[in-house]
């Protein structure tokens, strides 16, 4: 889909180069800059998923025939990705500025965690940091227990990554002229994770949902919780709409139980939880699994990635284990393209990953080509 779009990435980490990576899925020719001589660590591996599809190059930042050399690519580059505290780019002669001043019509995607010119701008945080601050760890476990979001997907992909891949793309589809209609893209976590809550406020507004936890429609009852299973495995209840928490209560063996009928009693919700504690921790995870499978009672296992990707769920191909690991494919999908689901027999193979400065002479030739 985005075919003819390049995109220039400054070697960060995390949500730059999973916007850049969703990018590069959907077709785009990404250019990683990487730090020239730098060495794989912890952290960033050899190749990388997350650097899937795309194309390396290395240069040094701090020495100005490499900036000017970066220059002269974004003149040929729709968009650019940065994740940088603010300023940084601009101590390198790669603000905003200099960069529209060779590219007018460039994107500058901008992925920060607190914002570009907020109080705590120049202050360091991560995933949790943010998403603690903006009110998006409020509701994320159960009463009595410390607020706990799975890593990186509330706050560095879902409020960043997808955040700016989504502003980068407004932006492309904004643009009216290459020559002069660029702009940059403020993209913060803390801003995109607080976005997120519009839902949960839009409960609120309905009186669903309020500040203590454990008091609201999806953070406390019994029918909407995990469940230890006698194997140490769990099972996830979500059977929000009266219809659902039937079904539930018919698999269950629960119909007839009186306290059972009074799903929105929230006097009943801890002891109910108990009760229901108590029968799920009789079996084995798949067990129950088997029990639901199929039904509309709302409940699924919690599987880890692995077990993702042994599931008959995955005839769709969302996970695909390869040399380089297990990984997910891109999404969504397309009636037309690479990424075309199973129903179509058409299977995705995930791209390599370069390894750093892979294409640097290519990339190099052909800014020679284009100055010639």
């Amino acid at each position: 889909m985005l075919q003819g779009i390049r995109i220039i990435e400054i070697e960060g980490l995390g949500p730059g180069p999973f916007a850049a990576m969703m990018l590069a899925d959907l077709g785009a020719d990404v250019i990683c800059v990487h730090r020239k001589g730098k060495k794989p660590d912890g952290l960033a591996p050899a190749q990388a998923i997350l650097d899937r599809g795309k194309r390396s190059i290395e240069l040094d930042l701090k020495d100005s025939q490499d900036v000017e050399t970066l220059l002269q690519l974004l003149e040929t580059t729709d968009g650019l990705i940065e994740g940088f505290r603010p300023g940084v780019m601009e101590r390198l002669g790669l603000g905003p500025a200099e960069c529209h001043a060779r590219n007018p019509g460039l994107i500058f995607g901008r992925m920060t965690g607190w914002g570009q010119d907020s109080p705590l701008s120049q202050s360091a945080g991560h995933d949790m940091n943010y998403i603690a601050m903006s009110g998006a760890l409020w509701h994320s476990s159960l009463p009595g227990t410390p607020p706990m979001a799975t890593p990186t997907l509330v706050g560095d992909i879902g409020g960043g990554a997808l955040y700016l891949v989504a502003g980068i793309l407004s932006a492309l589809l904004a643009r009216k002229d290459r020559a002069s209609d660029g702009c940059v893209v403020d993209a913060a976590i803390y801003d995109g994770s607080a976005h997120m809550m519009n839902l949960l406020m839009t409960l609120q507004q309905a009186g669903q949902f309020g500040h203590p936890r454990g008091e609201n429609l999806l953070d406390g009852p019994h029918w909407s919780r995990a469940y230890t299973c006698a194997d140490g495995g769990h099972i996830t209840v979500q059977c929000l709409e009266p219809q659902f928490y039937q079904v539930f209560l018919k698999h269950m063996e629960l119909t007839a139980d009186p306290d059972f009928a009074r799903q929105y009693d929230k006097s009943m919700w801890p002891v109910l939880s108990a009760r229901l504690a108590g029968i799920f921790v009789t079996r084995p995870r798949d067990h129950w699994a088997a029990m639901f499978e199929g039904s509309d009672a709302c409940v699924a296992p919690v599987l880890s990635p692995e077990e993702a990707r042994d599931h008959q769920m995955n005839t769709r191909g969302t996970w695909v284990q390869t040399g380089a690991g297990l990984q997910a494919a891109p999404a969504p999908r397309f009636s037309k393209g690479i990424s075309k689901g199973g129903d179509e027999g058409t299977k995705w193979s995930p791209p390599e990953s370069p390894t750093r400065g892979q294409h640097t002479a290519e990339i190099l030739r052909d800014l020679e080509d284009l100055r010639r």
